[in-house]
C-alpha cells in the first residue's frame, strides 16, 4: 500500500469526518457493504437449506454474470465522456424499459464487491435514465426507449422509478455521495417526483405512472397495479426523507391487497394484476379483462407474479405482520395445490386457483421462494423452489426477477436505510492496484 493511501486510511480511522477530496470517477471506491452480505432477516423466517451459504453465494455470482452478459449493454456516453449503460431485452435488442433500469440499478449496487466495475456500471445505468426523462415530469424516466428514442407516450411507469430510487439509496450506502454522482441528492429529487406525480393524494396508492390523472377515467389514483405495491421500498423512502407520506403508502398498499384476498381469493390469497375501485381499501376489486394490457388483467398474471417478492421482502426485512400474512396465504395454498413441488407451479392463475398457463417459468416460481421464507412450515417447498430456479435462465424479465429473488433468498438483499447502516458520505478509500 502506498504511503499516501496509508495516511488516508489512518485519517479515516482517527477522525469522525474525513475531509478528503472525492476519488476520481475513473477510480472505483471500495464498497462499504460488498457482496456477499448474509443478512439476518426477521425472526422466524427461513433460508434455503439444500445448499451451503458458500454454494448459494456462488449461485448468485454465476447468475449475475450470465444476466450481465445477456442484458447489460453499452449505450454511448454522456457529454463528459462517462459511459452509459442500459438493461436491454437481450443482446441485439434496441429496446429498454424503465423497469429494467430499476432492476439493473438495484442488482448492480448489491453485487458491488463481487463486480469491480459495479460503480461505473451503476453510474452508467443512472446516466441513461437521466438522458431519457418522462415528457410529463422530468424527474422521472420515460417508461420505454427504443433506438435511443422515447416511445409509446413518453411518460413514466411507477415501478421503474421506485426501483431506481431504491438503487440510488443502495449506491449512497455503498460508495457515498461525495463523488461524481451525489446519489443521495438524486434519490431525494427522484422521490419528490414520484410522490408528486405518481402517488394518489387521496388514495395514498401508487398510480400507474405520471400519465394518470388522479381523477381520470378509466385510470385514476384508485386503479393501482398490484406489483407496484412495494412496502419495503416505501418504508426505506420514509426513513431517508422523514416524510410520513411513505408510511401511509405502505399501509394503504397492504390494506388494498388484504381486502382483495378477503373478498375475492379467500382460498388462494392470489391478487390480480390490476385493481379498480380502491376509493377505500375495502372497496378494491379485480380489474376487468382488457383494462390495460389484456384478458388477464383481473388475474394473477405477469404483473402480480412479482407480489410475493415485493411483499415478501417487507416481511423479511421489516417483520411486518400484514406483509407476512399476505404471503403466507398465497404460499399455503400454492404448496398444497402443487403437492409441494416447484415444477407444478403454473404460469399464472385466476383468483380461484384455476391455472392460466400449463407451462413452468421461473417468473412465477422464484418470487414464491421469497414468500415461502416468511412461513416456517414450508422449508421443503422453499428448498424445492430454490433447486429449480438457481441455475435456470429464460429471458430478460424472468431472469431479472429471478436474480432479485435469489439475492433475497441467499441473504444478500439489504435495506440501506435501516439502523446500523452508515453510508460513507464523507470518506472514500479507493481500490489500489500495484
Amino acid at each position: 500500500m502506498r504511503p499516501g493511501i496509508i495516511a488516508l486510511v489512518v485519517a479515516c480511522l482517527v477522525l469522525p469526518i474525513c475531509h478528503t477530496s472525492a476519488a476520481p470517477a475513473s477510480v472505483p471506491v471500495q464498497p462499504m457493504r460488498p457482496f456477499p452480505q448474509h443478512v439476518a432477516y426477521a425472526s422466524g423466517t427461513l433460508r434455503p437449506s439444500g445448499f451451503s451459504q458458500a454454494e448459494q453465494d456462488a449461485h448468485v455470482r454465476r447468475f449475475y454474470e450470465r444476466w450481465k452478459a445477456e442484458y447489460l449493454v453499452a449505450a454511448g456516453t454522456t457529454g463528459d465522456g462517462v459511459p452509459r449503460y442500459r438493461v436491454a431485452f437481450g443482446r441485439g435488442s434496441s429496446a429498454t424499459v424503465s423497469e429494467g433500469q430499476g432492476y439493473g440499478m438495484v442488482i448492480v449496487a448489491l453485487m458491488a464487491g463481487h463486480d469491480p466495475h459495479a460503480q461505473a456500471l451503476f453510474d452508467g445505468l443512472w446516466a441513461f435514465a437521466r438522458a431519457h426523462p418522462s415528457g410529463i415530469d422530468q424527474r422521472l424516466m420515460t417508461w420505454k426507449v427504443d433506438g435511443g428514442v422515447a416511445v409509446a407516450g413518453n411518460a413514466s411507469a411507477f415501478d421503474g422509478d421506485a426501483d431506481m430510487a431504491y438503487g440510488l439509496l443502495l449506491a449512497d450506502a455503498q460508495w457515498g455521495s461525495s463523488g461524481s454522482v451525489n446519489y443521495r441528492h438524486d434519490a431525494r429529487v427522484l422521490l419528490a417526483g414520484i410522490l408528486a406525480a405518481t402517488i394518489g393524494a387521496s388514495s395514498h396508492l401508487p398510480m400507474l405512472g405520471d400519465w394518470v390523472s388522479p381523477n381520470g377515467v378509466p385510470y385514476d389514483q384508485f386503479t393501482p397495479r398490484s406489483s407496484d405495491m412495494m412496502p419495503a421500498h416505501f418504508h426505506a423512502f420514509g426513513r431517508i426523507t422523514g416524510d410520513p407520506a411513505w408510511d401511509r403508502v405502505a399501509r394503504q398498499s397492504r390494506a388494498a391487497i388484504l381486502s382483495i384476498q378477503a373478498a375475492y381469493s379467500p382460498l388462494t390469497g392470489l391478487v390480480p394484476d390490476f385493481l379498480v375501485g380502491c376509493d377505500a381499501p375495502a372497496a378494491c376489486a379485480p380489474a376487468p379483462a382488457g383494462f390495460l394490457e389484456g384478458p388477464h388483467d383481473g388475474h394473477y398474471h405477469y404483473n402480480a407474479g412479482r407480489v410475493p417478492l415485493r411483499i415478501g421482502t417487507d416481511a423479511l426485512l421489516n417483520g411486518d405482520a400484514d406483509s407476512t400474512m399476505i404471503v403466507r396465504r398465497i404460499v399455503d395454498w400454492l404448496s398444497a395445490a402443487t403437492q409441494g413441488a416447484a415444477m407444478n407451479i403454473k404460469a399464472g392463475y385466476q383468483l380461484d386457483g384455476t391455472a392460466n398457463g400449463a407451462y413452468f417459468t421461473t417468473f412465477f416460481v422464484a418470487p414464491m421462494g421469497v414468500a415461502a421464507m416468511a412461513s416456517p412450515t414450508h422449508q421443503a417447498f422453499l428448498d424445492d423452489i430454490y433447486r429449480h430456479i438457481h441455475d435456470r435462465h429464460e429471458g430478460y424479465y424472468e431472469d431479472s426477477v429471478t436474480l432479485l429473488s435469489l439475492l433475497v433468498m441467499t441473504g444478500n438483499y439489504w435495506d440501506p436505510t435501516q439502523p446500523g447502516i452508515q453510508p460513507p458520505t464523507t470518506c472514500h478509500i479507493p481500490f489500489v492496484t500495484r
